[in-house]
């Protein structure tokens, strides 16, 4: 493909665009599926729902702190650009390959695979498994749903390859279709016949007796990682600074608004959800990998149509997820590249689309790769330690930059600083060790891929 002289993207998106990208990034595949695995750990359907009001606080701390860094530093990129600013060349290349390797690619991925099984709910596919393992990992079980997984991450990259605009309009017609649907799904839900308060004061079997102390602690952290992963994305928006007009006011206030809005919608969600169905129903869930929650409650709400209608739903949130994940993702290895930080093929800009095809192809690959690795809740828990240690990172950044640069102009200020810093760093730091000591697969396979990143920079830099 002819590089141009100068690779420049163009600033195309509004407030509005802006807002909704944040929104259809982030609600994906979480909140219709991490319940089950949440009600295993914790057993208490308040337990639930104060996991994901925390954890949605925690994502708009993550937010703001985001905020007002992608104010100072609004080029495309994101957390890849200002930690360039602020730790250098070396750590802001090891972000970037992490989000290459793990964090962005494999929430592709993770997206890409509940949109397969949400399909295969409504119209069963071959049952095509074969036993083939390499260094653990099972390559090739549920291979139909991982094969029609590939296919949407291409298909979509595909659209993304046309440009901005078309998938930035596709987004928001889908985002709009999730918000009617989401909306009627939990009016719905709340005047279903089938509900109960009781299922929300009721705890499951054993739980009040298992749960106390340190062990009330731990697995609070442990099911916060379902939740974060519902909540993951919020940062994409800053990885298309560039294309996106009046960045320094437009991107902290789509950031805020966005979160706040997708923090209302699953706090709601998940009430239905509980409020439908009693905790041990999730719990034995948690045993079946392939049934998604969201489907069985609206089968008890409204029977076969129900679920469905939800299996549709699901489709559509899947899809619009991967698709913006993919139109922002693939933003920050152009950047990396046009720095020289990444492979020189991903700094093309096309001429007549105006898009980063080929970060966009190479982006697809991995992600690809990565489904064929791993199941959906290994994908996700593997993510989610990675992005935690850099959002850590930004947390410490945002401190630094506040001491050490005070008068450099910033569009927005984090409200509540520093408090508001200090305790996201905190929790970052907590969830990162609990997952060291209670996951140390995923973790230790996210540390990997990220370290794997060394000896390219220094063949990068030799090159």
């Amino acid at each position: 493909m002819q590089e141009l002289p100068t690779n420049s993207l163009q600033p195309k998106l509004g407030l509005r665009a802006a807002s909704f990208l944040v929104i259809s990034v982030i609600i994906g595949s979480g909140v219709f599926k991490k319940i089950a695995p949440m009600a295993q750990e914790l057993g208490t359907p308040w337990l639930i729902l104060l996991c994901w009001f925390i954890a949605g606080i925690v994502s708009l701390a993550g937010a703001l702190c985001t905020a007002e860094l992608v104010s100072m530093y609004p080029n495309s990129g994101g957390e890849y650009n200002y930690f360039q600013k602020i730790y250098g060349r070396f750590f802001s290349f090891l972000y970037g390959w992490a989000s290459f390797t793990v964090i962005k690619t494999a929430a592709i991925s993770a997206l890409a695979y509940i949109f397969a099984q949400s399909l295969n709910s409504l119209f069963p596919l071959p049952v095509l498994d074969l036993d083939i393992t390499f260094m653990g990992l099972h390559l090739f079980d549920n291979l139909s749903i991982k094969l029609l997984a590939a296919s949407l991450i291409l298909l979509l990259t595909m659209l993304n390859y046309r440009g901005v605009q078309f998938a930035e309009k596709l987004s928001s017609v889908l985002t709009y279709s999730m918000l009617i649907a989401i909306a009627f799904f939990i009016i719905v839900g709340f005047s279903s016949q089938n509900g109960s308060i009781a299922n929300l004061t009721t705890a499951a079997k054993g739980a009040t007796t298992q749960l106390n102390g340190w062990v009330l602690m731990k697995a609070l952290f442990l099911a916060s990682l379902g939740a974060f992963w519902g909540y993951d994305g919020w940062n994409n928006i800053a990885f298309i600074g560039e294309e996106i007009k009046n960045p320094k006011r437009n991107l902290p206030l789509a950031l805020g608004l966005g979160t706040l809005g997708v923090m209302a919608v699953y706090v709601l969600i998940n009430f239905v959800f509980l409020y439908v169905l009693p905790i041990d129903y999730f719990i034995q869930l948690n045993a079946s990998p392939n049934k998604i929650a969201a489907v069985e409650v609206a089968g008890q709400i409204s029977g076969n149509i129900g679920m469905v209608l939800v299996a549709c739903l699901i489709l559509v949130t899947t899809m619009n997820s991967t698709n913006s994940s993919i139109l922002m993702s693939a933003r920050m290895l152009y950047a990396m590249s046009r720095d020289k930080t990444f492979f020189k093929q991903a700094v093309s800009v096309h001429p007549k689309y105006n898009t980063p095809d080929n970060a966009l192809f190479i982006q697809a690959f991995w992600a690809i790769l990565l489904v064929f690795s791993g199941s959906f809740d290994q994908l996700t828990d593997m993510l989610v330690f990675a992005a935690f240690l850099f959002y850590a990172a930004t947390a410490v950044g945002l401190i630094y930059l506040r001491i050490k640069a005070p008068m450099v102009e910033r569009g927005y200020k984090v409200i509540g600083y520093p408090v508001v810093p200090i305790l996201f760093l905190f929790f970052c730091i907590t969830i990162c060790v609990m997952t060291l000591i209670n996951q140390p697969y995923e973790a230790l396979m996210g540390l990997a891929l990220i370290a794997s990143g060394i000896p390219v920079y220094w063949w990068l830099r030799r090159h």
